[in-house]
């Protein structure tokens, strides 16, 4: 089993796992010719960065013998084929194997021309230490949102709900008692209401926002903003809830991680066009900025989307609304579930 999770797309939590050095990332330009590895690439290969040129040659010779037919050969890669997910062995210049997981995404031209691939590298031979690198780095992701004033909830698909302890110490009760009862702190005039509508946004499997007005022993009553989002796998069951609880009327914080992806996975191919009208933008315009092709983004944007049915959010998906925030467009849940979009400056690229 892969060890590779969506969560991953989340840049800080690489950049904490790249430090754990227990990852790395390439990417390939085809035309004009131009390859790319992180550090972390190169301490996983065991290779001297000031020795050797990074290159896909060079990474497909390391893979054992037995696995590599596994990895998409360098003439696969130009010709835009990979498979996207594998695990080989890699055999390191001082004989030592680290077995590897490889994720890798082929970037198109709006025509569907390959131009060029990116790459995800992920040390699996020790799955203890990997999972807690990613355990340690959600935690410090979440511990500055403490800081901020923000709280981020985690809650099972059985309904059992996972604070941090540092939430359970601004909100002002034990761990236990708060993960036992969440909503004892909502006011007692709202508790009832915010609780059915919370149950019931569940039950449907919807995005859900409320404002309820907390009891806090410090700093006393205070309304927060609470957005909660379901997270599915690849088949579109769903896998979690993730919400962002933030006192009304701070600014927007930036998403990541899991919520992010469950604020992803709610916009449908209509959200995706509305949001490409606001830019002015043609489909083909899309594919250039989101490095897909030209009928993926045709794809999303007429999605199917029969009655109680939602079809599984691709890696694409997640793509073509990256580009549309880089293009300056917010997508903003409302109070009854639906979604806003509003275009704002597009994000400089570094």
């Amino acid at each position: 089993m892969s060890a590779f999770d969506p969560d991953l797309a989340c840049t800080d939590v690489l950049r904490l796992i790249e430090g754990a050095q227990l990852s790395g990332n390439w990417s390939w330009r085809f035309a004009p010719e131009r390859q790319s590895w992180s550090p972390g690439l190169f301490r996983l290969l065991g290779l001297d960065p000031l020795a050797v040129p990074p290159g896909y040659d060079l990474l497909a010779s390391l893979v054992h013998p037995d696995d590599q037919g596994a990895l998409a050969s360098a003439t696969e890669l130009r010709q835009g084929f990979a498979l996207p997910d594998v695990q080989v062995r890699v055999v390191r210049p001082d004989g030592t194997v680290r077995r590897l997981g490889i994720r890798t995404e082929i970037r198109l031209a709006p025509d569907g021309r390959p131009l060029g691939a990116v790459g995800l590298v992920l040390d699996e031979t020790d799955p203890h230490a990997l999972a807690e690198a990613r355990r340690a780095a959600q935690r410090q992701r979440s511990a500055l949102f403490l800081q901020a004033g923000l709280i981020l909830v985690s809650v099972s698909p059985d309904l059992r709900f996972d604070f941090l302890p540092e939430a359970a110490a601004r909100i002002g009760r034990s761990l236990a008692d708060l993960n036992a009862d969440p909503f004892a702190e909502v006011a007692a005039a709202e508790r009832d209401e915010f609780r059915a509508r919370a149950e019931h946004h569940h039950g449907e499997g919807t995005l859900f926002q409320a404002r309820p007005l907390f009891q806090l022993r410090d700093p006393g009553p205070l309304r927060f903003r609470v957005v909660s989002a379901p997270v599915r796998d690849e088949a579109g069951r769903i896998t979690g809830w993730h919400c962002l609880m933030a006192p009304l009327g701070a600014p927007s914080p930036p998403t990541a991680g899991p919520f992010r992806r469950g604020l992803e996975q709610a916009l449908r191919g209509r959200h995706l066009r509305a949001a490409r009208f606001l830019l002015d933008w043609s489909r083909e315009d899309l594919a250039r900025a989101s490095g897909l092709s030209l009928s993926t983004v045709r794809r999303l944007e007429d999605e199917a989307e029969p009655d109680g049915i939602r079809p599984p959010v691709t890696r694409s998906h997640h793509g073509a609304v990256a580009a549309l925030r880089r293009a300056g467009i917010r997508f903003t849940a409302l109070d009854d579930g639906t979604i806003a979009l509003v275009k704002g400056r597009a994000v400089a690229q570094g």
